[in-house]
């Protein structure tokens, strides 16, 4: 299967840091965020990868090749600005192919296994599902949550909410809408598969890390390097 690593977020937060260097290159425990994801989807069996970019591009496309080093096919989808998560994904499904493929946010660190999204991909392609959400408990920082989790389906309803990880699986059929080019958010298009009842999830209870701030990256940082 694809996976598609989203980089092209200008990291508002991270300034100064993003300023000169674009936020997946960012480092923590002696190497960039982005690497850290390539490697496990690797590891995973995961080699064919996609990277959108827009903000500082050419840095990424220069530090990451084409993947060869790491063991991996890597294309890239530059925007010329941030499409937004489901514009980016939109704009780079003539590279992602018309079976389900991974997504995952490029600025979060996470335990989750890769190694299970090929079966996954084949669930949801049986049972009609547009997309599969991995969620997390609910940080400090995002203590509501975004979405609720009950018999494996996921809702924007009810109070128990936990919080979406970055890490989903997504039929392209869901992005049909979104015309190359466009900006575009991703929580309209799941609230609306959500209502139809095709969206699956899990909750993982293993590492995962929003790395928003300096000071989370610092904390990862830390964590990664005692490793």
């Amino acid at each position: 299967m694809k996976a598609m690593i989203l980089a092209a977020g200008r990291g508002e937060r991270m300034r100064p840091l993003t300023d000169a260097t674009p936020k997946p290159l960012l480092s923590a425990g002696g190497k960039p965020l982005i690497v850290w994801h390539i490697e496990a989807l690797v590891r995973a069996g995961i080699r064919d990868i996609v990277i959108n970019h827009a903000h500082l591009g050419g840095m990424i496309e220069a530090a990451l090749g084409d993947g060869g080093r790491f063991g991996a096919v890597i294309r890239y989808s530059p925007e010329t600005e941030a499409l937004e998560t489901a514009g980016g994904i939109a704009q780079a499904l003539p590279l992602l192919g018309e079976a389900p493929f991974a997504v995952i946010n490029g600025d979060i660190a996470c335990d989750f296994d890769y190694a299970r999204m090929p079966a996954l991909a084949r669930a949801m392609a049986g049972r009609r599902t547009l997309a599969h959400l991995v969620l997390v408990p609910n940080p400090p920082h995002h203590p509501r949550g975004d979405f609720a989790l009950r018999d494996g389906r996921v809702s924007g309803d009810g109070e128990a909410k936990l919080t979406f990880s970055g890490i989903g699986l997504y039929d392209p059929r869901l992005f049909a809408g979104i015309a190359r080019g466009a900006r575009a958010s991703l929580a309209p298009l799941l609230r609306a598969a959500m209502e139809a009842g095709a969206v699956s999830g899990e909750l993982h209870a293993g590492l995962w890390f929003d790395i928003g701030t300096p000071e989370r990256l610092a904390d990862i940082d830390r964590l990664l390097s005692a490793l």
